[in-house]
């Protein structure tokens, strides 16, 4: 029951802070230690798989929307992200144990 509300306290957090950071995405400093190939990706607002949350924030901003998964077979976190533009695109993406293990998008050139 505890860990539960601790999953859920952190969703309702994860979602306040996303709405506030919406229109906030990063600064060099921030994203200096990243390698020179995630710089360039969050640079260009791209994602890819492998990403991590901070990472996938810098480059797209908050999400929409996040939604608590069950864990992974192996008791892994997973939570998923939504993004949606205009109200026609919509991208999920996946994460488990904070890297990016899955995209899901209706939007043309998402790298998949």
């Amino acid at each position: 029951m505890t860990k539960k509300y601790f999953l859920v306290a952190g969703a309702v957090l994860l979602i306040s802070l996303s709405a506030c950071a919406k229109s906030i995405r990063y600064s060099q400093e921030e994203i200096k230690n990243f390698s020179p190939t995630i710089q360039e990706r969050i640079k260009n607002k791209e994602i890819a798989v492998g990403m991590t949350k901070l990472q996938v924030r810098y480059a797209w901003g908050g999400p929409d929307n996040v939604i608590v998964l069950p864990p992974s077979e192996n008791g892994k976190e997973r939570i998923e992200w939504v993004y949606e533009k205009l109200h026609f695109f919509k991208s999920r993406l996946i994460f488990t144990d904070d890297k990016l293990t899955e995209i899901i998008s209706t939007e043309p050139g998402i790298t998949k």
